[in-house]
């Protein structure tokens, strides 16, 4: 009985920590030609009590996804690669044109109206998120998709 204690603690605290995994909302891409470069756009949600920070993606549909943020300075749009965004406790964060958004660099095939596009969102914290971005010339009416 003394082992089945520490068992059962330690399953709890793992069901604590998968529940505090960052949420995706409403993941889109546009569409684009196999061996392009296409854009990934979600809104990120934390529901932990810690701020994480999204530092990489996984993508089987592309060799390579970077994080990109683009801004505005002096009437001139400029587009960087960063390192993570910060996500705050109890906090969101959008991705969307004009901001955040994610490259998903030379496209294994072309991504149609209707495809998706699946990706694994890697966290500071360890969590890892499996989403499907929905490939629309607009975001998705359900705030939900992509989960």
């Amino acid at each position: 009985m003394i082992r089945t204690i520490p068992l059962a603690a330690a399953f709890v605290a793992l069901a604590s920590a998968a529940q505090a995994a960052p949420t995706v909302q409403s993941a889109w891409s546009r569409p684009a030609a196999q061996g392009t470069i296409g854009a990934g756009f979600m809104t990120l949600a934390n529901p932990g009590a810690k701020p994480d920070a999204l530092v990489a993606v996984e993508s089987p549909g592309a060799p390579q996804v970077q994080i990109h943020q683009s801004s505005m300075s002096g009437g001139m749009a400029s587009m960087k690669a960063v390192a993570s965004v910060p996500v705050p406790a109890g906090g969101r964060v959008t991705f969307a044109p004009g901001g955040y958004h994610l490259m998903f660099m030379g496209l294994t095939k072309a991504q149609k109206i209707g495809d998706r596009l699946p990706a694994t969102l890697v966290f500071a914290s360890g969590a890892r998120v499996k989403v499907s971005f929905l490939v629309s010339l607009t975001p998705p009416a359900d705030p939900h998709a992509g989960h």
